[in-house]
């Protein structure tokens, strides 16, 4: 009967912890509404997809290679960040290039986000800052798996 009691009285303490809360922040957004700045905001909601909630300066988004003045890219194939990848879900190809200034460059560039991690050791490990996670692109949701296999052409758009 004891046990009973309590059990009982903790829904009804959980109950009143919650109405506290909807009413707090119910009060708060109803004088948000009304412009009505406080302390406090209360509970903020975004109405994705129309409102979308800004980024962090450091938020790691979808990949992307950058590119020398010429239209190539920067990368030269130097496969630290394949090395570096915890999930191997880069793979480059590397070939010669013309250019005696630069060595190499990536023939085939593939990056798997099936398998990615966004962990960014990529980025950090890339000595030429050819990759980077900054396009700010975060619904990458598609329908098969190899949609989400990003080419060479892809990462450079």
């Amino acid at each position: 009967m004891i046990k009973a009691l309590g059990y009982f009285w903790e829904l009804i303490r959980g109950a009143l912890i919650t109405t506290r809360h909807f009413v707090v922040n119910m009060v708060f957004h109803i004088l948000r509404l009304f412009h009505i700045r406080t302390r406090r905001a209360g509970a903020v909601t975004w109405q994705y997809p129309e409102q979308k909630k800004p980024l962090a300066v450091r938020h790691r988004s979808l990949h992307r290679l950058t590119t020398r003045e010429g239209g190539k890219p920067r990368c030269v194939a130097c496969m630290l960040c394949a090395t570096v990848c915890p999930s191997e879900c880069i793979a480059i190809e590397a070939a010669e290039d013309p250019d005696p200034e630069i060595q190499k460059y990536p023939s085939s560039f593939v990056i798997d986000l099936n398998r990615c991690c966004f962990c960014g050791f990529c980025v950090e490990a890339c000595p030429e800052d050819a990759i980077r996670m900054d396009t700010g692109i975060i619904d990458i949701a598609q329908t098969s798996h190899d949609d989400l296999i990003f080419g060479l052409d892809k990462l450079l758009k």
